[in-house]
């Protein structure tokens, strides 16, 4: 099991309000992450860090939460990538709804906002443990 302070986790999400709630709950982690404000900085961010979890939310400008995974997909087969990152989408709505488009995309999963600490810690706990 990798020790959850070891992994670099970016939050894309464009709502002020929603990132101050991902840092808060990361923080009381004890886990320091890094926020994109929108999915092109976020496919950016990626490219330079290679981030090990990505919560993505779905709508944001510039470039969505589907169309930046879809990306990050492709330059990780472009790159030849040994891991990929793990991408839960972030979405407002019932996640269920998304579901399949969610993981067509190429995410690994779905939570709904705003993040809990609870949800969260199963969710890392599914994907690193």
């Amino acid at each position: 099991m990798r020790e959850l302070k070891e992994l670099k986790i970016l939050v894309a999400e464009d709502n002020r309000i929603n990132q101050r709630i991902a840092i808060l709950t990361f923080k009381q982690l004890g886990v320091s992450i890094d926020i994109a404000s929108n999915g092109m900085e976020a496919l950016e961010m990626y490219r330079k860090k290679q981030y090990d979890l990505i919560l993505m939310d779905m709508q944001m400008p510039e470039m969505d939460g589907l169309e930046a995974t879809s990306e990050i997909r492709s330059f990780e087969q472009q790159s030849k990538m040994s891991h990929r990152a793990v991408i839960v989408a972030l979405t407002g709505s019932e996640p269920t709804e998304k579901r399949d488009v969610c993981l067509e995309a190429g995410m690994n999963d779905y939570m709904e906002k705003p993040i809990q600490e609870k949800l969260l810690r199963g969710l890392i706990a599914k994907f690193f443990n």
